[in-house]
């Protein structure tokens, strides 16, 4: 029996044999590893780029221009007009590697059960599923602008057809003003027919219902109910009332302000006619405002307070040190044991306004800020001015105890090794096993206070900065000396 070679399978594009050396494989059909191309733009395909249709490859790209979506909004990029709508692929016959492919014929569906669209049947691989009907997703586009369609954008009518967003909007959305193409906009589609326009009402009247007096709104009269109130210092108003007097501006919980009219404000309004007024309380510190307002009507709009500390006098020694009248609490401020009026809790001196921390209280039961009480009770002499003028006011230096060493007791044997008196706890300084004063732990030679960081004993029993210490006890020669390579003859 002769032998019978294996047939191998047929590459779709040249007709020729296929070997599993060579094998590419797409849709369930395999191709040469040349032929494995695109049939548009002959561009090399891979697994990943690769789309299968009626035995031809396409790339991407070709794919989706020839059966992908196509009009408004599926060019180049996202809003561009695309006008490539497939007409170079469907007048004619196309003829491709020698055979004729033939228009796709879609098969009908029996009536509610196909595409609602175009009426034909829908399988797996291509459905869309909107109000629970399955789509060809060639079919699932908006019904007016005929723009593609996902389950993100699609909008399903009352017309049983569906629509992108925009064109829902225009058929279905509410119409008037303030619904247009923005914020303002006037859009007059729906006068287009007489049932689409929305029926105008007449503007509201709140005071028409009017309430017993002093029960109403405060400023139309009419009575509040529930679903309209506002309230405001105890009282209950119009939601349409409750807007500043002044400028009209809607007002809210956090930006209404109380008048002394018993109306509501705005908080520019209410600082305007109530704030105060003058250099510095304008629009930026510095500014003048007057607002056409002279100072007579500016005062008296303004509520009177009389700033006169001493009209309610204390009994002697219990009121305000300065001006004798009694303190009350909303105004007291307190130093050393006594209350002061916050107006006269200031600098003797240079009248400054005073707290807790810059007050300073005097030997003369006065207060001081800092700088005043320095200058009249504070050290003087040279270095206890500004710095470094020297402050006397006798000509001679007010410093009796320049060195700081003790004025008393006796010389022992376990004192300072420097002074020779008694060291106690509170200033003491160890050293080598001995207690040093505080005051006398500095340096031997250039008297630089020490601490236990560059501290040196000495050979002698005294005690050394780090240099001195090098100078009079370290190694001397070529190379020890300030600098390497230098010679110090010390």
């Amino acid at each position: 029996m002769p032998l019978q070679p294996i047939e191998s399978p047929k590459c779709p594009r040249c007709g020729k044999s296929v070997y599993a050396a060579e094998e590419r494989l797409a849709g369930g059909y395999v191709f040469h590893k040349n032929c494995f191309k695109c049939s548009m733009c002959n561009k090399s395909l891979d697994s990943t780029n690769c789309s299968e249709h009626d035995r031809e490859l396409y790339c991407k790209v070709c794919h989706g221009r020839k059966y992908g979506p196509k009009g408004y909004g599926f060019g180049t990029g996202a809003g561009t007009l695309s006008m490539d709508n497939g007409a170079q692929f469907q007048n004619g016959d196309v003829v491709r590697n020698g055979a004729r492919l033939e228009p796709r014929a879609i098969a009908r569906a029996p009536e509610g059960e196909g595409c609602p669209r175009c009426g034909g049947y829908v399988y797996a691989a291509e459905q869309m599923l909107a109000r629970g009907r399955a789509w060809h997703k060639e079919c699932f586009k908006c019904g007016t602008c005929k723009k593609g369609l996902d389950s993100i954008l699609c909008c399903e009518a009352p017309d049983k057809n569906i629509y992108c967003k925009g064109c829902y909007a225009k058929q279905f959305g509410p119409k008037g003003y303030g619904y247009g193409q923005g914020g303002g906009a006037l859009q007059s589609d729906c006068y287009a027919t007489e049932d689409g326009a929305p029926s105008m009402r007449a503007a509201i009247e709140v005071d028409r219902i009017k309430a017993r007096p002093g029960e109403g709104c405060p400023r139309c009269g009419g009575a509040v109910f529930a679903a309209e109130q506002k309230l405001s210092k105890g009282r209950e108003w119009h939601k349409k009332c409750y807007n500043c007097k002044d400028c009209h501006r809607t007002l809210d919980s956090i930006n209404a302000s109380d008048g002394p009219d018993g109306d509501v404000y705005c908080r520019t309004c209410y600082g305007k006619k109530w704030g105060p007024h003058g250099y510095g309380f304008a629009c930026g510190s510095g500014f003048l405002q007057t607002d056409g307002l002279t100072e007579e009507q500016i005062s008296s709009s303004r509520p009177f307070i009389n700033p006169d500390t001493t009209s309610i006098k204390a009994p002697e020694g219990e009121g305000c040190p300065r001006c004798g009248g009694a303190v009350f609490a909303a105004e007291q401020q307190l130093s050393k044991g006594k209350m002061w009026h916050k107006k006269c809790y200031n600098c003797t001196d240079c009248h400054r306004p005073l707290d807790s921390v810059l007050a300073c209280d005097g030997p003369d039961g006065d207060i001081y800020c800092k700088a005043c009480y320095g200058k009249r009770y504070g050290p003087k002499g040279f270095g206890y001015g500004h710095a470094p003028t020297l402050v006397s006011t006798s000509g001679e230096s007010t410093i009796q105890f320049p060195d700081g060493g003790p004025l008393n007791g006796q010389k022992t044997s376990g004192g300072c090794p420097r002074c020779g008196f008694a060291v106690f706890a509170a200033e003491q300084m160890i050293s080598k096993s001995r207690i040093w004063h505080k005051r006398c732990f500095y340096c031997s030679d250039c008297r630089k206070s020490l601490d236990s960081t560059n501290l040196n004993d000495g050979p002698d029993g005294d005690i050394y900065c780090r240099s001195c210490y090098s100078r009079n006890f370290g190694p001397k020669g070529v190379g020890y000396g300030l600098g390497a390579g230098a010679l110090t003859t010390f």
